[in-house]
Protein backbone atom coordinates (compact mmCIF):
# COMPACT_ATOMS: atom_id res chain seq x y z
CA UNK A 1 0.00 0.00 0.00
CA UNK A 2 1.27 3.47 -0.84
CA UNK A 3 0.51 6.56 1.25
CA UNK A 4 0.75 10.01 -0.31
CA UNK A 5 2.56 12.53 1.87
CA UNK A 6 1.93 16.26 1.58
CA UNK A 7 5.02 18.44 2.10
CA UNK A 8 4.40 21.13 4.74
CA UNK A 9 7.87 22.63 4.35
CA UNK A 10 11.24 22.21 6.04
CA UNK A 11 11.15 18.42 5.75
CA UNK A 12 7.76 18.03 7.44
CA UNK A 13 5.01 15.96 5.83
CA UNK A 14 1.50 14.75 6.59
CA UNK A 15 -0.51 11.92 5.05
CA UNK A 16 -2.55 13.73 2.38
CA UNK A 17 -5.68 11.60 2.79
CA UNK A 18 -5.92 12.66 6.46
CA UNK A 19 -6.07 16.40 5.70
CA UNK A 20 -9.49 17.99 6.16
CA UNK A 21 -8.64 21.68 5.79
CA UNK A 22 -5.76 24.08 5.19
CA UNK A 23 -6.53 27.51 6.64
CA UNK A 24 -4.86 30.87 7.26
CA UNK A 25 -4.09 31.89 10.83
CA UNK A 26 -5.44 35.43 10.66
CA UNK A 27 -8.90 34.94 12.18
CA UNK A 28 -9.80 34.78 15.85
CA UNK A 29 -11.54 31.38 15.52
CA UNK A 30 -8.33 29.87 14.09
CA UNK A 31 -6.33 31.29 16.98
CA UNK A 32 -8.84 29.75 19.42
CA UNK A 33 -8.62 26.44 17.56
CA UNK A 34 -4.83 26.51 17.94
CA UNK A 35 -5.07 27.30 21.67
CA UNK A 36 -7.62 24.52 22.25
CA UNK A 37 -5.46 22.00 20.41
CA UNK A 38 -2.47 22.98 22.53
CA UNK A 39 -4.45 22.48 25.73
CA UNK A 40 -5.72 19.11 24.47
CA UNK A 41 -2.28 17.85 23.41
CA UNK A 42 -3.24 17.73 19.72
CA UNK A 43 -1.05 20.56 18.45
CA UNK A 44 1.91 19.77 16.19
CA UNK A 45 4.31 22.63 15.50
CA UNK A 46 6.02 22.08 12.13
CA UNK A 47 7.22 25.68 11.74
CA UNK A 48 10.85 25.01 12.74
CA UNK A 49 10.77 28.20 14.83
CA UNK A 50 9.42 30.39 12.05
CA UNK A 51 6.21 32.42 11.99
CA UNK A 52 3.04 30.35 11.69
CA UNK A 53 1.37 31.14 8.36
CA UNK A 54 -1.13 28.31 8.01
CA UNK A 55 -2.94 25.65 9.98
CA UNK A 56 -3.57 22.13 8.69
CA UNK A 57 -6.52 20.30 10.26
CA UNK A 58 -6.58 16.50 10.13
CA UNK A 59 -9.37 13.96 10.51
CA UNK A 60 -7.92 12.90 13.87
CA UNK A 61 -8.49 16.44 15.21
CA UNK A 62 -4.76 17.17 15.21
CA UNK A 63 -3.79 20.73 14.35
CA UNK A 64 -0.51 21.17 12.46
CA UNK A 65 1.15 24.57 12.28
CA UNK A 66 3.15 25.36 9.14
CA UNK A 67 5.43 28.24 8.17
CA UNK A 68 4.20 28.03 4.57
CA UNK A 69 1.26 30.06 3.28
CA UNK A 70 -2.06 28.19 3.07
CA UNK A 71 -2.14 28.90 -0.67
CA UNK A 72 1.26 27.24 -1.17
CA UNK A 73 0.20 24.08 0.64
CA UNK A 74 -3.13 24.06 -1.22
CA UNK A 75 -1.30 24.28 -4.55
CA UNK A 76 0.88 21.34 -3.55
CA UNK A 77 -2.24 19.43 -2.53
CA UNK A 78 -4.14 20.23 -5.74
CA UNK A 79 -1.10 19.72 -7.95
CA UNK A 80 -0.51 16.33 -6.35
CA UNK A 81 3.04 17.24 -5.39
CA UNK A 82 3.15 14.35 -2.98
CA UNK A 83 5.98 12.26 -1.68
CA UNK A 84 5.24 8.58 -2.26
CA UNK A 85 5.84 6.49 0.83
CA UNK A 86 5.51 2.71 0.77
CA UNK A 87 3.73 1.35 3.84
CA UNK A 88 3.35 -2.21 5.00
CA UNK A 89 0.11 -3.62 6.39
Amino acid sequence: MSAKLLNLGFGNTVVASRVIAIVATSSAPMKRLKDEAKEGGKLIDATQGRKTRSIVITDSDHIILSALQAETIAQRFEGEEFISQETKD
